[in-house]
């Protein structure tokens, strides 16, 4: 296993874009071994100082992420990645564990992470679930995801903000006036919540 590591540490490492040669390499794997080999591979790779490898390894969690001691890996461990690449991928991988758990299933958890301290928690539900109108559940029931991410739009981190008003902005296209109607409640004095707005609204006339 540690010398697969290093070969693909050697032929990721040469990728400077995108995300696409790791998930398919992370899918096939995942496909051809049994669970408790992906499971050592996922986190023997995510050791890895290739960036690209640790991505490669988000990806398997992501496909494992049924199993409650993975997830809170990603959530505790994962989120703490320094590279914003992996952070993407944990955002996708969030999704992964939604889809495979049902998103109406996956509600307590959707809500837990996006009350996590951490920011890159946070992100990974605002980012991985857009659209958020597009997923089922979300789909039948676009004022959940309006709820839930109004939450945040006063978070802290820039970093989160900008991803709940662009998932906002995503979400007036097909719902405009229920954006409308909520944005007309807010106090756009706040420095905070004015970044937000003025990023939901910039398909709406």
């Amino acid at each position: 296993m540690k010398e697969y590591i290093e070969s693909l540490e050697h032929d990721f490492s040469l990728i400077e874009n995108g995300f696409k040669v790791e998930e398919k390499r992370a899918l096939n794997d995942y496909k051809t071994h049994d669970r408790k080999y992906i499971k050592e591979l996922a986190h023997l790779a995510y050791k890895s100082e290739v960036y690209q490898v640790r991505m490669y390894s988000v990806f398997l969690l992501g496909y494992l992420s049924e199993d409650n001691d993975i997830l809170v890996f990603m959530r505790d461990e994962v989120s703490k990645d320094d590279d914003w690449r992996v952070q993407e991928i944990l955002a996708k991988s969030f999704d992964e564990f939604c889809k495979r758990k049902g998103y109406q299933n996956a509600l307590p958890m959707v809500d837990e992470w996006m009350k996590s301290s951490n920011p890159n928690t946070r992100r990974a539900v605002t980012e991985g679930l857009q659209i958020w109108t597009n997923r089922p559940y979300f789909k039948e029931n676009p004022t959940a995801a309006i709820e839930r991410l109004v939450n945040l739009k006063e978070d802290p981190s820039e970093y989160v903000r900008k991803s709940v008003g662009n998932a906002l902005r995503d979400i007036s296209k097909k719902y405009p006036e229920l954006i409308e109607a909520e944005l007309s409640r807010w106090k756009l004095e706040n420095k905070e919540i004015n970044q937000v707005y003025r990023l939901a609204t910039k398909f709406m006339k």
